[in-house]
Order: structure tokens, then C-alpha cells, then sequence
């Protein structure tokens, strides 16, 4: 059996930290049209829960009205039905796509989570505390969960600095942590699993989600469950971050390891 989480966090009734390891698909697209359409696609495969990047999204000029936002939100409701849905709008330093300004990231933050259509949203613990505490002030008043992450392209921390952003995301009030770092070699995806199993059972009882990025890594995205991550990541009809997996082919080598 798996270590699971002591805390469980429950969305739409799909339980994170449970007794086997979730799989999320992230939507990429940039207009409405395409997003309803992956939207449509990936909920037909099946995931566990779906991942809107907004900072893929170009946004119309009539973007900065609440209507519009709450418009796209009922169309992707529609396509997903009960699958929780994350917000990620990533900040470029840790992978987004569009460089918006600090205000124009935190507007559209609190703007989606007001309309009470997210379920979840997954910001950066690099961003600043007033940054941080608007948003756990926005996502307290919709009922909305909280995914701090910490995102490493050029490489892989040492384990006792892993250990310390995941607890400094519990610390900072997540309800779900995240960390996500990049091999350079073998034994740096061993270290990654050996952050996540030493959090999970040294007094994190919240959920995790731990990746080793890109192909060196992508044994974490079906095993790392084994270790104590909670939720991976396939892909959806495009990548959002290096190594990932169609969903189909992530399902089949992870079932063996969870039935």
C-alpha cells in the first residue's frame, strides 16, 4: 500500500491523497474555441481532474470584465461536468507562457475564482506575501483550494531544500503541495522520490505532488505515487511541461503499481 496523505482533500467528491494517485490533463489552448474543444476531448478520456493555463490563454480585450470570464467558466463547466478544475496562470520564471505583469496575474486570479467555478488554483511560492495573501483571501470566500509549487528548470535541489519548500508551502497555508524539478542525472530523480517519501512520512500531512521533469524524469509521473505524490500529470493534446505522457499510455503503466 502506498503511503497516503493524513489530511485528504476533497473536491467534487474526487479525493486527493487517497489510496491511489491521481491523473490530471492540463488545457493548453488560447482562444475560447480551442479550449472548449480540449476541453470536450480530454474530459472523454477520462481524467481524474483538468488543469486550466491561463497564461497560454490570449485574452480578447473584453477580458477584464467578470461576465466574460464567468461565460468561459460555464462553457468549461459544461464539458467537464463534475471534474474539479485547477487555475494556473504561471509566472514565466517557472514555465508560463505570457509574460503578464504581477497586477494583471493577480487580477486575473481573483477575477476567475470570484465567478465560484474553480476549484482549485495552483500559484507559485516565489510570488510575494501580499500576492499570496489576496489570493487565500479570494479562494477562503469561493471555497476554492490552494496549490503552492515550486517549479526548477535548471535542475534539482538538494534534498533538504525540497524538503523545506514543501514545508514552506504547508506553512504558507497550502492545501496542496507542489514541487517540480529537473534531472540532470539518474540519481537526481532518486533524489526527488526520496524528498517526496522522507515529506510524506516526517510530519507532511498534506497532499504532494512531486515530478521529476523532462524524459530522465518521467518514471516519477507513474511511480512516484509508490513514494507519496498524490496527483500526475498527462498530456493533454499538447505538453505543458516537459515529460509528460498521453494519457492512455500514463493509465497503463500506472495500473499495474496501484491495483
Amino acid at each position: 500500500m502506498r503511503p497516503q496523505s493524513h489530511i485528504k482533500v476533497i473536491v467534487r467528491d474526487v479525493v486527493i491523497g487517497g489510496p491511489r494517485p491521481l491523473v490530471c490533463v492540463p488545457l493548453v489552448a488560447e482562444n475560447f474555441e480551442d479550449l472548449v474543444g480540449q476541453a470536450e476531448k480530454m474530459a472523454a478520456s477520462s481524467p481524474d481532474l483538468m488543469e486550466w493555463r491561463l497564461d497560454h490563454y490570449r485574452c480578447p480585450d473584453t477580458a477584464d470584465t467578470t461576465g466574460h470570464w464567468r461565460s468561459v467558466l460555464e462553457a468549461l463547466r459544461d464539458c467537464l461536468g463534475d471534474l474539479p478544475l485547477i487555475l494556473t496562470c504561471r509566472r514565466t520564471d517557472e514555465g508560463g507562457v505570457q509574460p503578464f505583469s504581477r497586477e494583471k496575474r493577480l487580477f486575473l486570479i481573483k477575477t476567475l475564482i470570484r465567478t465560484g467555478h474553480i476549484d482549485l488554483v495552483d500559484i507559485e511560492m516565489a510570488n510575494d506575501d501580499e500576492f499570496i495573501r489576496e489570493v487565500q483571501e479570494a479562494s477562503d470566500a469561493c471555497g476554492a483550494r490552494r496549490i503552492y509549487s515550486f517549479h526548477d528548470f535548471s535542475g534539482t535541489p538538494e534534498l533538504p531544500a525540497m524538503i523545506r519548500k514543501i514545508e514552506n508551502a504547508r506553512n504558507k497555508g497550502a492545501h496542496i503541495a507542489k514541487l517540480a524539478v529537473t534531472p540532470t542525472c539518474h540519481e537526481d530523480v532518486l533524489t526527488l522520490m526520496q524528498a517526496t517519501l522522507k515529506a510524506r512520512t516526517g510530519g507532511i500531512s498534506i497532499p504532494l505532488i512531486t515530478l521529476s521533469m523532462g524524459d530522465l524524469g518521467r518514471i516519477t509521473r507513474i511511480a512516484g505515487g509508490l513514494f507519496g505524490s498524490d496527483i500526475t500529470f498527462a498530456a493533454g493534446e499538447t505538453t505543458s511541461a516537459p515529460g509528460q505522457m498521453p494519457i492512455c499510455a500514463l493509465r497503463q503503466a500506472m495500473a499495474p503499481l496501484y491495483s
